[in-house]
């Protein structure tokens, strides 16, 4: 049997500020409160507004850590993405968020930080040590991270090509990608429109998780990774077929 080690809470010793915006934040009793929260009400605001419907629960691992992966044309994709997620997985899953958008000043990063969840990527400023960190923090502390690789929301609502950071997450680990389609999302919020325009449904399509154990952790399987990931988020795209299940 392995020895119980103690950890320190990572982002032990850190100023109120600095927690918000620290890849190593752990939300504590009170963040646990506000998500559950905010999950309640994002699900029922999806469910009322959009008709949110998902296929393909059954394609979901049984339980962190894994990735979950999409395309990415609206502010409602965190959240819907989210909302699909129960339980354990629900509890632990944290959506990478534009650093410069959503940490931008103490009130909008503590509704990120502690309703959303989110954890903070700097748009040509993150390091090698951020991506290091957030590889460890998701097998180590077992979570789920929701991730839209093209790297920012697509204007048109036409999906982008994949950026090779996902790869650096989980090439050579045995971490499943699970890819995602997300159909209406533009449609319902899209980035020219400063609030959500209710009414439009928005369906979602989860598809088997992809394992990268055997691609090396290099410039060539980070590239391979972003291109496997992609191709299946967009073979998600093409299938038909009724959407019947709902969150």
């Amino acid at each position: 049997m392995e020895a119980w080690k103690l950890r320190p809470a990572r982002d032990l010793g850190l100023k109120p500020a600095e927690r918000l915006r620290s890849l190593g934040r752990e939300p504590g009793l009170i963040g646990l409160g506000i998500n559950a929260a905010w999950r309640r009400g994002v699900r029922a605001y999806l469910r009322a507004c959009h008709g949110f419907r998902v296929e393909g629960l059954e394609n979901l691992p049984p339980g962190p850590p894994f990735v979950m992966v999409a395309n990415h044309a609206s502010h409602l994709d965190a959240l819907a993405l989210s909302a699909a997620l129960r339980g354990h997985a629900a509890r632990r899953a944290h959506a990478m968020a534009a650093g410069d958008l959503f940490f931008a000043n103490p009130a909008v990063s503590a509704l990120s930080a502690y309703a959303i969840n989110a954890l903070p990527v700097w748009r040509g400023r993150s390091s090698r040590g951020d991506l290091d960190t957030m590889r460890a923090r998701l097998a180590e502390d077992h979570l789920v991270y929701i991730l839209f690789p093209e790297g920012t929301r697509s204007r048109s609502g036409s999906m982008g090509a994949f950026q090779p950071g996902l790869g650096m997450l989980v090439a050579g680990t045995d971490i499943p990608v699970v890819p995602c389609w997300l159909q209406g999302a533009h449609e319902a919020w899209p980035p020219q429109s400063r609030t959500p325009r209710p009414f439009r449904p928005l369906h979602l399509r989860i598809g088997p998780p992809l394992r990268f154990g055997q691609v090396p952790a290099g410039r060539a399987g980070w590239q391979q990774v972003a291109a496997a990931a992609e191709a299946a988020v967009r073979l998600l795209s093409s299938e038909r077929g009724p959407l019947n299940e709902a969150p």
